[in-house]
């Protein structure tokens, strides 16, 4: 998944489903980063945004941005990023740096190379546990 030039990557296996954006309902008094709750067939999922996570800039959703509904502490809950590429797996995972491109590498399992591009594969656990 691309979320503004960055490459991340979520284990497979906390991924539930890959939804398009659809409208999100506005919950007052959260924290900046999150944008809302969806009506997922009936269920209320809150969800939140990778890149204010990240300190990045919201931008306007777009054909290609979608919500990735993962499972966080028993619940269910939407990351949007810009883009999700496919779905891949890597030879070569290295040990995080303690600091990546200004995101603390207690976020990353580690950093993932193939053909020679590097993929941050985010531990969303502790993504979603800063403040």
């Amino acid at each position: 998944m691309v979320v503004g030039k960055e490459s991340y990557a979520i284990n497979i296996q906390d991924i539930h489903e890959i939804i398009r954006l659809q409208p999100i309902t506005d919950i007052p008094n959260c924290n900046s980063y999150v944008r809302g709750v969806i009506n997922l067939r009936g269920k209320v999922v809150p969800v939140v945004s990778l890149r204010n996570l990240f300190g990045m800039s919201d931008i306007e959703g777009t054909k290609s941005t979608r919500i990735v509904v993962i499972k966080h502490k028993e619940e269910s809950v939407g990351i949007i990023v810009d883009h999700v590429s496919k779905v891949t797996s890597y030879a070569e995972i290295q040990a995080p740096p303690e600091q990546v491109g200004g995101i603390h590498g207690a976020y990353f399992l580690g950093i993932g190379i193939r053909e020679g591009n590097l993929v941050g594969i985010l531990k969303m656990n502790e993504v979603l546990l800063q403040e």
